[in-house]
């Protein structure tokens, strides 16, 4: 790795400690904000790592709530779901504008996040919280992945374009 990758990687897990502090529900926070944006400057494998540590952080800062190997699925999805966001808008970007790219990768995101999820969990998570318990959570779940991958979108939109070509380099 060169020391321009462990910096940046740094900044955004720094970040994702700022966002695991601010809390949505339990361990539902905006640590996966850096997580996407990582996603779209960097590629799939930076922003899979920020992804799950930035989860990991917030999941340390809660006590996992949820239980240690639920939180450990959880990180898991994490990385996935900042790869496959990655890979998405990646794919599109190439062929089209980058608004289409971004709604895609986006909707691609939420499902990860949040249905997804929820049913990697499920052999975890049903008999403790029941069926009540997880269709409550796919909106909670659900919409947080959809204010973090706006916000990301957002900050991403706003960058200059010199840095969104430094993503290139990297």
């Amino acid at each position: 790795m060169k020391v321009k990758e462990i910096v940046s990687a740094a900044l955004f897990i720094a970040l994702s400690f700022i966002g695991a502090n601010i809390k949505i529900m339990g361990s539902i926070a905006f640590d996966s904000m850096p997580g996407f944006l990582g996603a779209l400057l960097f590629g799939p494998a930076y922003g899979a790592f920020i992804g799950m540590t930035g989860h990991f952080l917030t999941a340390l800062l809660s006590g996992f709530p949820l239980s240690f190997p639920v939180h450990m699925i959880i990180i898991v999805d994490m990385a996935a779901t900042m790869a496959i966001f990655s890979l998405v808008y990646r794919k599109i970007a190439e062929e089209d504008f980058s608004l289409r790219a971004i709604i895609i990768a986006s909707v691609f995101g939420v499902i990860m996040n949040g249905p997804v999820s929820l049913l990697m969990l499920s052999p975890l998570l049903l008999p403790a919280i029941g069926l009540a318990g997880m269709l409550a959570l796919l909106p909670v779940v659900s919409g947080a992945a959809a204010l973090n991958i706006v916000l990301a979108c957002l900050v991403y939109k706003l960058l200059p374009d010199r840095i969104k070509k430094v993503r290139k380099k990297i």
